[in-house]
């Protein structure tokens, strides 16, 4: 593989004055690097920008500036073998930097140098048991570290052609300019986090409106019942959501569901979740058979990264019938005017977890007066000062010492109380709760 022609050298009387870099002269150059890199915060141009300011500074035959991924220069990281990525470079041959070995951290000078932190300046790489060959034309080599708050962030690299093409003084005069490089650097970073931030905000939004229109925009009318709603994500989307289900001869399917997170991708599977749960109940499946299909397909359809409990219902107001299954979600209170309440129990383990499971169908008779709250863990698990849960209990206890209020005040009481109870305004997971009422 051929290499690209050796760049333009000043004469050895012009490289030996800009070695001899001054006080003066750090102010001036640091002045001229951030006027070269001004008008552009591209992190490729501005380190294109930074090489070619450097070679009539410091002449060489090859150059590169190498800068980590973020990730490895964090606390915690994993392995680096693999995780350093050349930016911009010139005088190599064209080759692949992400399988370049000259490029990886702890591989040849450049690697040495990113691990340690320490410059090396090699006269003769001939000679240096760490070379590794990146160019033939190369015998001499400087490097040195790149580093920020503290952290090696890159490492700034030249070649020469020449035996001892650079001097010890050069280490000083090529640390100067890699310390006015990271900040050049991390003014480009930054300005691709804010575009990051707004793409990512722009993709919330989206996801956001999405999400509020997949949930009713009201209760449905079944006579002689009433029903209310509402889900709360704790951050800007969430992975809880409720549904009604019109269905043939009056019925209505209810459906509730936690898909475990409360980001952008627990929406996205809570919205592929709600489509087959309609498209199940709507092709006339029984309960069991629906929660075995949603079983089966969940870890497909999200590679196994994701658990989903439900409570899946139909109602049949004309006798009074609810049938159930419940996938591993917390049971919801049957509040039959008793002092204690029944639990919707019936069922089976949370979706997406296990291989050929079975499912039972459970069913309760709504007497006038009778409902049935359903909910997700948000609600009960919301934590006081002492780290103690709302509960399950408490949560029963509202419901039976407010049954005379309507489904809809019932859970804006809960929800007050709960807050109430955690001393703060906001949840810290999802909370959805839907109150199902048989008129007296």
């Amino acid at each position: 593989m051929g290499t690209a022609p050796s760049l333009p050298r000043h004469a050895a009387s012009q490289a030996k004055e800009h070695r001899e870099i001054t006080a003066e002269a750090r102010c001036r150059l640091l002045l001229e690097i951030f006027h070269s890199t001004r008008g552009t915060l591209d992190l490729r141009e501005t380190l294109d920008r930074l090489l070619d300011r450097l070679q009539s500074f410091l002449p060489y035959d090859a150059a590169g500036i190498f800068v980590l991924r973020e990730e490895v220069t964090r606390p915690g990281a994993g392995p680096l073998g693999e995780l350093i990525a050349g930016v911009s470079w010139r005088g190599f041959p064209p080759r692949s930097p992400a399988t370049d070995p000259m490029l990886r951290e702890g591989a040849g000078i450049v690697g040495h140098v990113v691990r340690s932190g320490e410059a090396v300046c090699a006269p003769d790489v001939r000679l240096d048991p760490r070379y590794i060959k990146g160019r033939e034309e190369t015998i001499s080599e400087v490097a040195v570290p790149i580093q920020l708050d503290g952290r090696t962030i890159g490492a700034l690299n030249l070649e020469s052609d020449r035996l001892a093409g650079f001097q010890a003084q050069d280490v000083d005069v090529l640390r100067f300019f890699a310390e006015a490089t990271a900040i050049a650097v991390e003014k480009a970073i930054l300005h691709e986090r804010l575009i990051e931030a707004g793409r990512l905000e722009r993709q919330l939004r989206t996801a956001q409106q999405i999400q509020e229109r997949l949930l009713p925009a009201e209760s449905p009318g079944v006579p002689g019942y009433e029903l209310a709603g509402l889900c709360m994500p704790s951050a800007r989307v969430g992975g809880d959501y409720f549904d009604y289900i019109p269905l043939p001869g009056g019925r209505l399917g209810l459906a509730v569901a936690d898909v475990s997170g409360h980001d952008i991708t627990a929406a996205l599977i809570m919205s592929a979740f709600r489509a087959q749960v309609r498209a199940l109940l709507r092709a006339g499946r029984p309960l069991d058979e629906v929660a075995e299909a949603l079983d089966a397909e969940l870890p497909d359809s999200t590679a196994g990264s994701a658990f989903v409990t439900a409570l899946l219902a139909v109602l049949d107001p004309a006798r009074g019938r609810l049938c159930y299954v419940n996938c591993g979600h917390h049971p919801p209170i049957h509040d039959r005017g008793e002092a204690v309440p029944g639990w919707l129990d019936r069922g089976g383990p949370l979706l997406g977890l296990l291989d050929d499971t079975e499912f039972e169908v459970g069913e309760i008779r709504l007497s006038p007066g009778d409902q049935v709250v359903i909910f997700t863990d948000g609600i009960v698990e919301a934590r006081n000062a002492a780290g103690e849960c709302f509960g399950t209990g408490r949560l029963a206890e509202r419901v039976t010492t407010n049954r005379s209020l309507a489904p809809r005040d019932l859970i804006e009481r809960i929800v007050l109380e709960a807050r109430g109870f955690a001393e703060a305004d906001d949840f810290e997971d999802d909370v959805t709760l839907v109150v199902l009422r048989r008129g007296m």
